[in-house]
């Protein structure tokens, strides 16, 4: 999904000018907010597996972010719960730098590549409602791909430019989710809905710059929710379905408000095609179209997803 804001998002205003130094620049400060806009990419979750917010400053996405995962139950008798992410985000904060007598924007843009895990077992409470509790591990890399060319900047020696310049940090996280999940499934229609509470602790380590060393806590509860039920048409010997979705995150700790929100809803429509009669792996092929919002933000997003 494509987020688009309607209101622009600034970096802070810039202080006072002094001889070598990164105006609105605390690097470490915006290496914390990396980590905190990672936390974003290591919970599977509708409202920002494909994520897009411009810089007020120029127009240009300051932030925008693509995930892809998913889940499955081994079996109803053997209720081990696997899931997995991967994601990549780009944060492009705006740095301006001086060497007393002048002073020019520095085009920053650091490169997120993350990937979670996660292991669980369902504890079922009645044939429709399951108690999941999972172990999260997360590992990922900021990666900075600022080309510093021969200008006032070669003259900075800060630690913090230092990094700038194709400097890199890893990261590690763990922690863990609680989820409810419901499937009341009938001929005629099927429910799904997802009551999610994730907490995971996310770690610099390594890097080229002690100047980046930081952390964060992800921390999120969210409800999924859909509706099938057939439209009256077939295809592939099988009807064809309507779906409806909604969904609603509420973000805490680090996470809360790094990008200008503390809330996401996203409210979808789609159709979906039932191919289990056929030999093949996949049983169910859904495309969505879904509405986003929330504060100072709202898009409009094209999906397609699997079942097997």
């Amino acid at each position: 999904m494509t987020l688009l804001p309607c209101a622009t998002y600034a970096q802070n205003p810039p202080g006072q000018l002094s001889s070598n130094t990164v105006i609105g620049g605390n690097v470490k400060r915006h290496a914390d907010a990396v980590l905190a806009v990672m936390s974003y990419t290591t919970v599977p979750d509708v409202t920002t597996s494909n994520l897009s917010v411009n810089n007020g400053l120029t127009g240009n996405p300051g932030f925008a972010q693509s995930q892809f995962g998913g889940g499955f139950t081994l079996s109803k008798k053997f209720p081990l719960y696997l899931e997995g992410t991967l994601a990549y985000s780009r944060y492009d904060p705006v740095f301006v730098a001086t060497d007393g007598a002048e002073q020019r924007s520095v085009p920053t843009a650091w490169n997120t590549f993350s990937g979670t895990v996660g292991i669980g077992w369902d504890f079922r409470i009645t044939d429709e409602l399951v108690f999941r509790p999972i172990l999260n591990g997360t590992i990922g890399r900021v990666s900075s791909d600022l080309k510093v060319g021969q200008t006032i900047f070669n003259h900075v020696t800060d630690s913090n430019l230092q990094f700038l310049q194709n400097g890199s940090l890893d990261a590690y996280g763990y922690g863990g989710s609680l989820v409810l999940d419901y499937e009341h499934y009938r001929e005629n229609y099927e429910i799904d809905a997802e009551l999610r509470a994730t907490d995971i602790y996310l770690r610099s380590f390594g890097g080229s710059s002690e100047a980046v060393q930081g952390s964060a806590m992800a921390q999120q509860v969210s409800l999924w929710t859909r509706w099938r039920a057939p439209t009256g048409w077939r295809a592939l010997d099988r009807p064809v379905r309507y779906v409806l979705e909604a969904a609603y995150s509420h973000y805490f700790g680090d996470s809360a408000g790094v990008l200008g929100f503390n809330d996401l809803t996203s409210l979808g429509v789609g159709l979906e095609l039932d191919s289990s009669k056929y030999p093949i792996i996949i049983t169910r092929t859904r495309a969505m179209v879904r509405y986003v919002f929330g504060h100072n933000v709202h898009g409009i997003s094209f999906g397609f997803a699997i079942s097997f």
